[in-house]
């Protein structure tokens, strides 16, 4: 069992930064690949960001690509991602979550464990 918990989510202005930050517990979360989803009111799940297992791989939505930046620290059992240059259609609930592959995934039914968000605004 893995518990995964989110934090660093708040209210920025458009052009802002902010890092989220998630924290692994349970089983270790080493060899799996972690990702990041987020979901808008009214709208369906989406994937963000990807990394694998061993932080040499990365994937993007090409909605985020070249202003957020996803990473892991395994001895800390954390992941990050750092968002830059915020525009308000970044808002939503961001979800960090484990695979069941060891390697970079954008389908959300890959991925077994999910935490319970972190709230992102983004003002114009």
């Amino acid at each position: 069992q893995v518990q995964l918990v989110e934090s660093g989510g708040g209210l920025v202005q458009a052009g802002g930064s902010l890092r989220l930050s998630c924290a692994a517990s349970g089983r270790t979360v080493s060899s799996d690949g972690m990702g990041w989803f987020r979901q808008a009111p009214e709208k369906e799940r989406e994937f963000v960001a990807a990394v694998s297992w061993n932080g040499g791989t990365t994937m993007y939505a090409d909605s985020v690509k070249g202003r957020f930046t996803i990473s892991r620290d395994n001895p800390q059992k954390m992941v990050y991602l750092q968002m830059n240059s915020l525009k308000p259609e970044d808002t939503a609930v961001y979800y960090c979550a484990s695979a069941t592959t060891s390697l970079t995934t954008a389908q959300a039914t890959r991925y077994k464990y999910w935490g319970q968000g972190t709230q992102v605004t983004v003002s114009s």
